[in-house]
Formats: structure tokens, sequence, C-alpha cells
């Protein structure tokens, strides 16, 4: 009878490998919330908001500005345009002047002059003609020699202009495409919002409604210090606006951004402004800050991206951002850079 052979023990490489295999699994199995990233407090992404916010404003007022910059650009390509059609009409009247003339010549003035005068019945009037014909041709060239070099000069122009507003156009899309960037970011940073449970996100919106009643019961438009005729209009004028929401590139009326407010404003005034607050920065005497009074521009940051009307007492009328409306708030919650009085 044969004899059965022991199953061979496993090896000691073995029993460590499924040691090791357990100990990694019981560990997974152990720690199942060892991988999950902790959720962004309330704090952390209010404070995200804030800043694509910010973000945003900065896009919006370059966007605004390259918005300005191609209109006008628009406006001279089309006079341009409009010179050399009106150049080119002028060419081809003269051009049909001068070929009529060149028929005439040529059928008048096929023998040679001195024939001409030899067989003229009276030599006086044929020099007077002759004479008129030659001051006729020479001013018809003339002309059409300034006809010729206005509208090559007219052309170039042109040319200048279009590549001037093909540049423009690509600014435009590159603006588009940052402040989508942006818009992304605020859409996450809603979305991480929105993760909140209910009970936070009613606290952060009752705080927001709390803050915002606050203002506006603390800070009723008050205009304090001596104020223009103009001033008074421009800020009777955003005083209306209060309440309004914040919408990029706004001029009203459903809502503004910050230099559309101001524009508007002011334009109620009879005060023409830039339509960018970094523009508008120019458009006007610098103030000191000590000096300040209401209906002053006043900006805000390195860039001059945001501006208020100052209505005296610390306080200015602006449109914040996106997700704010048009109100009343002091001066000191942005980094102040300097204020402008127009007119």
């Amino acid at each position: 009878m044969g004899t059965r052979r022991k199953p061979n023990p496993p090896s000691r490489t073995r029993l460590t490998l499924l040691a090791t295999a357990a100990a990694g699994s019981a560990l997974l199995s152990g720690a199942p919330g060892a991988q999950a990233e902790p959720k962004p407090s309330v704090e952390s992404v209010k404070a995200q908001v804030e800043d694509l916010n910010e973000q945003a404003e900065v896009s919006i007022e370059k966007f605004n500005g390259i918005e300005e910059r191609r209109a006008k650009l628009q406006q001279q390509v089309t006079q341009i345009q409009d010179q050399v059609a009106a150049g080119q009409g002028t060419l081809n009247e003269l051009s049909s002047g001068l070929g009529a003339l060149a028929a005439e010549q040529y059928r008048s003035g096929s023998l040679d002059p001195t024939v001409q005068l030899m067989l003229s019945g009276n030599p006086d009037d044929y020099l007077q003609r002759a004479s008129a014909q030659e001051q006729l041709a020479d001013s018809q060239a003339g002309l059409l020699k300034q006809v010729q070099e206005q509208q090559r000069r007219l052309d170039q122009q042109r040319s200048e202009a279009t590549a001037a507003l093909a540049e423009l156009d690509s600014m435009v899309r590159q603006s588009a495409q940052e402040k989508q960037l942006v818009q992304g970011k605020l859409a996450e940073a809603q979305r991480l919002l929105n993760s909140l449970s209910a009970a936070d996100r009613v606290r952060v919106n009752a705080q927001d409604a709390g803050n915002r009643a606050s203002r506006d019961a603390a800070r009723t438009p008050v205009v304090s210090g001596p104020v223009s005729g103009r001033a008074a209009a421009a800020i009777q004028f955003a005083t209306a606006q209060l309440g309004k929401p914040y919408i990029w590139g706004g001029t009203g009326p459903a809502g503004y951004d910050c230099s559309g407010l101001t524009l508007k404003a002011w334009a109620a005034a009879g005060v023409s402004l830039p339509r960018v607050s970094q523009s508008q920065w120019n458009a006007g005497t610098r103030i000191a800050k000590a000096d300040l009074q209401p209906g002053d521009l006043v900006f805000f940051y390195s860039d001059l991206h945001h501006v208020g009307l100052y209505i005296g007492g610390g306080n200015m009328i602006h449109a914040p951002r996106t997700g704010k409306n048009v109100e009343v708030q002091s001066i000191s919650v942005m980094p102040y850079v300097g204020a402008v009085r127009p007119g």
C-alpha cells in the first residue's frame, strides 16, 4: 500500500505577504474616512466668494475699457470709410470729366497748334481758348493728384484702423475668456456654499441680511458738507439707485457696475465722464482726502478698479460687486487711493 505525501508547509515568504495584505485591508476597512478631505468652513467659503468677486470686478472694468475704446475706434473707422467713399466719388467725377476733356482735345487738337493758329480766323480768340483749356487741364490734373493723394492717405488710415479694430476684438475675446474663468470660480465657490448644511446656510443668509439691514438703518444717505449744484444733482441720481443690483457692464436703469453708476450720476448733472474707473481718475481735479466734498469720485485699490460717489461723513454711494446692491458704505472698507472732483 502506497504512502501518502504530506502537504508542504507554507513558506515564510508567503506567510509574510499574507500578513501584510491582511494588515493593509484592516487599516483600510478600519479607517474609511482617512482619505476624505475636510469640508471648508463657512468663513473659508465666504472668503473665497469675496476674493473671486473682487477678481471679477477687475475683469469687468478691463472689459468695459476695451469696449469703450472699441466703440470709439469703430466710429473712427466709419468716418474714414465715409471719407474714402466721398473721395472715390470725387475721383470718379474727375476721371469722367478728364475723359471728356481728352476726347474734346483729340477732336479739336489733331492738328499742330501752330497750324491751328495759322488757320484760325481770329488768332486772339484761339489763343484765349487755348489758354483757358490749358488752365482747365492743369487745374483738373492738380485736383486729381490731390484726390489721389487723399485716397492713398485714407486707405492707409482705414488699414490702420482695421488692424487696430482686429486687435481690440482679440482683446475683447481675451477679456471675455478671463471673465468666464472667474465666473467658473464663482460657480465653484457657490457650490461649496451650497454644500454647507441647511443650518449653516441659514446662518450665513441671516448674517448677510442683518448686515444689509443695519447698513440701511444706520446709513440712510445723509449728505454733509458743502455741495455744488452739479454735485447735488449727481448725488440725487445716485441716491435714487440705492437697492438696485450690481450688474457687470451695467449703466442702468436696471442695475449698475461701479463706474457705470458714477458715469450716470454725473451725466444727470450734465457732466460727461469716461466709461471706466481708471479713465475717470483722469477726468477732474485731484483732491486730497482731507478736502473731500460730496460729489467727489473716490477710488480704491492700486489699479483703480473701483470707484464710488462721496456723500460726506466718510461715506459713499457705490455699486460694490456681483451679488450685492447699490448701497451706502464707508470709504474705509476698501483700500483708499484718492479722489477726483469732476466738472
